[in-house]
């Protein structure tokens, strides 16, 4: 019934496909995403995504974020980790603090936290380091 090329042998989302969590829906705990995801609802926990991360204009994470690029409309509460672009958009809202290659932020958005840029930045991880006392 149906072609057998459209099936994944991996058992894994493909790289091309993308997640969406629609407005109106609220997720509590961690997702983690092989391509690329949207949130247009809300997400209390972190997210994680191997491709770009967009938080649309309604959308709401109260968590870390984790992925290749990331472009957020939305707001965001926790820190944000991208290996590359980090774009904030119209008005967007971030509360914490940001690890990024490259960071782009339009005049109309608004970020209170430390911002850490460089493409060796996202590698130091901080908060994952084991701390020594001495």
């Amino acid at each position: 019934m149906f072609n057998s090329k459209s099936k994944s042998t991996s058992g894994e989302t493909t790289a091309g496909s993308t997640s969406i969590i629609g407005a109106g829906t609220v997720i509590t705990g961690s997702i983690h995403s092989n391509g690329d995801i949207r949130i247009d609802g809300t997400v209390k926990g972190n997210l994680s995504a191997k491709a770009k991360v967009l938080i649309g204009a309604d959308g709401v994470i109260e968590g870390d974020i984790e992925g290749n690029q990331a472009d957020i409309l939305g707001k965001v509460t926790g820190k944000i980790r991208v290996t590359d672009l980090l774009y904030l958009h119209g008005q967007a809202n971030v509360d914490g603090d940001i690890y990024a290659a490259k960071l782009q932020v339009e005049p109309t958005a608004s970020y209170n936290g430390k911002c850490h840029m460089g493409a060796n930045v996202v590698e130091l991880l901080p908060e994952r380091a084991s701390v020594v006392n001495e």
